[in-house]
């Protein structure tokens, strides 16, 4: 069965607003080395509305190794609002009310993992209903003191740490996958 992995920038105290804005000055090249890994290990995207027209609008102008991974590989959208998703080949639409049913099949099929950039409705979902198999978050030793957190209030998860990667740059990249949680007495 394939995976599903969310891929989040945060920062140290856990805000995940406009990551182009303060992660920037930590990419080097064994962050480089990492994402065109991970990326390379996936054969899908799935992402959320906010998400697609961001990426959308950045990446089929884009050339490159990695930039045409991004956009060749099937490419699925989740909105209750879009119809269509024509800005960026090879893309579908996933209606909001049918993603759980739709991402349960489509990790039913061979392949490999799916990856999600970032962090929010979707995969919240996801993880309420059992079908997001791996965060990984990247900590940014940068303190914002405001914005959107990278889970919001009244999230309540077990998560088992899966493994633990520093980059010179400080970043820190910790791999979690959620657990069921513990039966209780």
């Amino acid at each position: 069965m394939r995976k599903v992995i969310a891929s989040v920038y945060t920062t140290l105290d856990g805000f995940i607003d406009d990551p182009h804005l303060w992660s920037l000055k930590y990419w080097t090249d064994e962050a480089a080395a990492y994402s065109h890994d991970q990326l390379f290990a996936s054969d899908a995207l799935l992402m959320g509305r906010v998400t697609y027209e961001g990426f959308a609008l950045a990446w089929p102008g884009r050339t490159g190794e990695f930039a045409d991974r991004m956009n060749d590989m099937p490419k699925y959208v989740v909105s209750s609002t879009l119809d269509k998703a024509d800005e960026w080949h090879n893309t579908s639409v996933i209606p909001g009310g049918e993603v759980t049913e739709t991402v349960a099949e489509l990790k039913r099929r061979p392949g490999r993992q799916m990856l999600i950039y970032g962090c929010g409705r979707l995969t919240d979902t996801l993880m309420e209903h059992g079908l997001l198999d791996e965060y990984r978050i990247w900590v940014h030793p940068r303190i914002l003191g405001r914005g959107r957190r990278l889970f919001r209030e009244g999230t309540d998860a077990r998560l088992r740490l899966l493994d633990t990667l520093r980059f010179d740059s400080g970043v820190v990249v910790l791999s979690y996958a959620p657990q069921d949680p513990s039966p209780t007495t």
